[in-house]
């Protein structure tokens, strides 16, 4: 069946979040648009354009003309958005037990969407053709943090993982060592925009990331993207 759609379980009064399968002429009135498939999402009407696979960009009346599976997210109610710890979301110091006290980091609930069988080296951009592929379970959230909040360095993941920007301006940043004095890499995160992946794979579901942490330069929402092997 074709353009099956679906809130996804971080949906309130202030983001609109839903997933739609087997896109096909999906109309679009405003949203950030994120292909979450290993194949491109084509968009457009007179005009066609790609949207490759993990990418994503920002329709205004727009159209999705073919897609495995997108998800279409917006802040639609930006006012008192900061109050989404009092709306189910969890602070990460809840989590992490060694997480900065005083970093305000939180994350929505998350929403396993399915299945997609792919080469982790083709989603890494290590090879362009598949060799190895394997299925992964895929688990989507959001973040949110204040403006010029230090996300926490980090370089430990069981997953492979991207991340979409929803609202607001942040960068995705790596370093030398968990030391922010040692940054050598800032990937800018306007609104719409997805970020290559930042691991490398290193054997049988091992995968390495570099120390990395994301800086909210204004108050921000960003999706996070989850393989699970």
């Amino acid at each position: 069946m074709q353009n099956l759609s679906r809130d996804l379980a971080f949906a309130d009064d202030f983001i609109s979040a839903k997933l739609v399968e087997n896109v096909v002429d999906h109309d679009v009135a405003d949203a950030i648009v994120v292909n979450i498939s290993p194949t491109p999402m084509v968009t457009g009407d007179e005009h066609p354009a790609i949207v490759p696979a993990w990418k994503s960009t920002w329709l205004k009346g727009g159209r999705i003309r073919s897609a495995e599976r997108a998800a279409l997210i917006k802040v639609v109610n930006p006012t008192n958005l900061g109050g989404c710890m009092f709306r189910g979301w969890d602070w990460l110091g809840n989590r992490i037990r060694s997480f900065p006290r005083d970093t305000p980091l939180y994350i929505s609930a998350q929403d396993e969407i399915g299945t997609v069988t792919l080469d982790p080296r083709v989603f890494t951009n290590e090879r362009a053709a598949a060799e190895a592929p394997q299925v992964f379970t895929l688990k989507l959230n959001l973040w949110w943090s204040p403006g010029d909040t230090d996300c926490f360095i980090h370089n430990e993941h069981p997953f492979l993982e991207t991340h979409t920007q929803i609202h607001g301006l942040g960068r995705m940043q790596k370093f030398k060592a968990r030391d922010a004095a040692t940054l050598y890499e800032d990937v800018v995160m306007p609104i719409g925009y997805s970020h290559d992946p930042f691991c490398r794979v290193t054997g049988e579901n091992q995968w390495t990331y570099p120390w990395h942490r994301y800086y909210a330069d204004s108050d921000s929402v960003w999706l996070a993207v989850e393989l699970h092997p």
